[in-house]
């Protein structure tokens, strides 16, 4: 359940959770659901309760046989911080990725409350980034609970971009992300709104990442905009 991955702004993927419930507009088409049911059919260990929140015990030390320093995206097939994932299973998620800080680690959620509510609970260390995600501008509350978290570096994930986000609050944010949604039934991303996030960004001096056009065929759409590409990273508060 680690594995080299495909994402544009990280090297490979660590699940120690699998399963999810939905809890927004940017879960319609979720791209991790329709995997499970996948490996479920093919008789896969881990996904026989199909997309059911289940937590893996004996994956949760993983990160600390890999010797080369990497980048990895948690829980890439899930949510760390949904109400089914337990406290003291977070807490120990979070003491590997303190215990190895040759790696770094992205966690990404759409629970901002409870990550909020739990996050003095939890060991922060410089190589746990933190972000969440936003589709639209009702979602974008989510970045101003996240400005609370002790993280070093804060981001947000703006994928699927649904609308038009003109009042992004990126005070506190470290790092911004933005995608169309991909594969069968994908909703459009207008341009106009890219641009939009674009600017606030710049204006705000925070690194822009843009990850892809998306639509059914996302290779044909590229991750061009203004004609070049924007990999730009975050630089740690403080750094």
């Amino acid at each position: 359940m680690a594995r080299v991955t495909s994402i544009e702004w990280t090297e490979m993927t660590w699940n120690p959770v699998t399963g999810c419930v939905k809890v927004s507009p940017g879960c319609k088409h979720c791209y991790a659901e329709t995997l499970s049911k996948r490996l479920k059919a093919m008789g896969a260990e881990r996904y026989q309760k199909g997309f059911q929140v289940t937590t893996h015990d004996d994956l949760v030390d993983l990160p600390k046989k890999w010797k080369r320093p990497r980048i990895v995206f948690v829980n890439s097939r899930s949510d760390l911080f949904q109400e089914q994932v337990p406290l003291n299973f977070i807490r120990r998620l979070f003491e590997t990725m303190r215990q190895c800080p040759q790696h770094q680690f992205q966690v990404l959620t759409k629970r901002a409350e409870r990550l909020v509510e739990l996050s003095g609970d939890l060991k922060w260390s410089t190589n746990i980034w933190m972000g969440v995600s936003i589709e639209s501008q009702e979602y974008a509350y989510r970045s101003k609970l996240l400005r609370s978290v002790p993280a070093a570096v804060r981001f947000l994930s703006v994928e699927p971009l649904l609308g038009e986000i003109d009042r992004l609050p990126l005070q506190g944010i470290h790092w911004v992300i933005v995608g169309g949604e991909s594969g069968p039934g994908a909703r459009p991303m207008k341009q106009e709104w890219v641009e939009t996030i674009y600017q606030q960004c710049r204006a705000r001096g925070v690194p822009f990442f843009f990850k892809q056009w998306g639509g059914v065929q996302k290779r044909r759409t590229g991750r061009e905009l203004f004609g070049q590409t924007f990999d730009e990273m975050p630089i740690a508060a403080g750094a």
